[in-house]
């Protein structure tokens, strides 16, 4: 009973916070020290991971990605090594055409893929006639605009009344080819990666690494990061958080440090000198294997695309890259964003912010009836001028009327004076003698 009264007695009590400024309770708040127990008996929610797992099994996933390229590059070869499936099927040799049209197409290829009893939704987005022509300017546009009305559609899905089922077709990651030509990035590419970074998560690769040579590559991997920065491209880089570990922060260190990522796409077997069936090509002098890291970085790639970063691929798109079109675009149709909603309400600096609007507003109720009653004032003294003018006018008309009568009664009264007629003869009232 005493160690019980003693537990009790030595156990920190409730501290509580009054103040009349809401502001300074918060303060007071946050500087509290936070009391941090270890639980003596199993509560649960730290099944919340399974809890999640499950769910996320059991909805899904789904995955975007583009890849944009010139036309012999390894683009399809490399999305099929990739998820090791015949989601491109073998292309057929086509006859030479006329058609010299330049046009950049888009094509969509979307499939479910289940691997242990996980499902996932993939959408590949290809590009083909970028950079197959020799004048190439503006090639880049039918890409912006496909992102850019993936962007809309997800955005009118969200303004809609029943946001249950939002369907996510937005662009997660752009897989960017580049010809292995050794020297640096062309001009094409770097206005092109300009035009993507700011809405996609870009990811450069080389293709067809197997041309060059160890030495060749590690130069050309300069050249272009070089380039990269020098023109102030982003490229995606593995989120870092605090609490991960040293062995997760060397993994993403060793990803990022293969970018760009030199590649070699195959899907069929071959076999090797010491009898092992692996994926690759097959040269006169040996066998790349796809799936060797000394070979080349497909596996990095592939690590970078699926394993470690796709949810944070398509965390930054929608937290951030989405959120940026988004804004720039209700900022163009006019609207704006209230930042009352987001601050903290005082109740006395509400109060004083009405008693001000409040004040003004009878200020400039004042001012208006003052308005008013001059206007109204300069009208009654206008109408009074002109009633005076009025007056004056009849007057002076009266006052020559009774001068002219009197005039009259005057040369009457001499004419009677003198013994003359009134009227002179020969005039009748009324009539004239011509």
């Amino acid at each position: 009973m005493n160690a019980v009264h003693s537990q009790q007695a030595s156990a920190p009590a409730p501290t509580t916070i009054s103040s009349k400024d809401p502001k300074a309770a918060a303060a007071a708040a946050s500087d509290m020290n936070i009391v941090r127990r270890k639980l003596t008996g199993y509560v649960g929610f730290a099944n919340l991971p399974n809890q999640w797992h499950r769910k996320s099994v059991r909805k899904g996933f789904n995955f975007n990605v583009m890849v944009v390229g010139e036309s012999g590059l390894g683009k399809s070869t490399l999305v099929n090594t990739l998820f090791n499936t015949s989601l491109y099927p073998p292309k057929e040799r086509k006859a030479p055409s006329l058609d010299i049209s330049k046009t950049v197409a888009i094509q969509s290829i979307s499939a479910d893929i289940e691997e242990n009893g996980v499902r996932l939704r993939l959408t590949v987005v290809d590009t083909p006639g970028f950079g197959d022509y020799i004048n190439n300017d503006e090639s880049w546009d039918p890409i912006v605009k496909n992102i850019e009305q993936r962007f809309d559609a997800y955005l009118d899905q969200e303004n809609k009344v029943n946001r249950m089922n939002i369907v996510d077709n937005r662009i997660h990651a752009v897989v960017f080819f580049i010809q292995p030509t050794g020297h640096s990035l062309k001009p094409l590419d770097v206005e092109v990666m300009k035009k993507l970074h700011t809405k996609v998560n870009l990811i450069p690769v080389i293709a067809k690494a197997d041309t060059l040579t160890d030495e060749e590559i590690a130069a050309f991997k300069a050249r272009i990061l070089a380039d990269i920065q020098y023109n102030k491209i982003h490229i995606f880089e593995g989120p870092r958080y605090e609490l991960d570990d040293e062995e997760t922060i060397a993994e993403n260190a060793e990803i990022m440090s293969k970018v760009p990522f030199a590649v070699v796409g195959a899907n069929a077997e071959v076999s090797t000198a010491d009898g092992r069936k692996v994926r690759g090509r097959r040269y006169p002098w040996g066998v790349i294997e796809v799936d060797n890291e000394e070979h080349c970085d497909f596996v990095k790639l592939r690590q970078m695309l699926i394993r470690t970063h796709m949810e944070e691929l398509k965390e930054h798109t929608n937290n951030q890259l989405y959120e940026n079109y988004r804004s720039d675009k209700l900022t163009s149709m006019g609207v704006q964003q209230d930042s009352s909603v987001f601050k903290e309400i005082n109740p006395a600096v509400k109060q004083e912010e009405e008693r001000s609007l409040h004040e003004a507003k009878l200020a400039k109720m004042e001012m208006e009836m003052k308005m008013v009653f001059q206007q109204k004032v300069a009208e009654k003294e206008s109408k009074l001028r002109q009633s005076e003018e009025e007056l004056y006018a009849r007057h002076r008309e009266m006052k020559e009327q009774l001068e002219r009568q009197r005039q009259e009664l005057e040369e009457k009264k001499t004419r009677i004076e003198q013994g003359r007629p009134l009227e002179e003869k020969g005039k009748r009232k009324g009539f004239s003698l011509r």
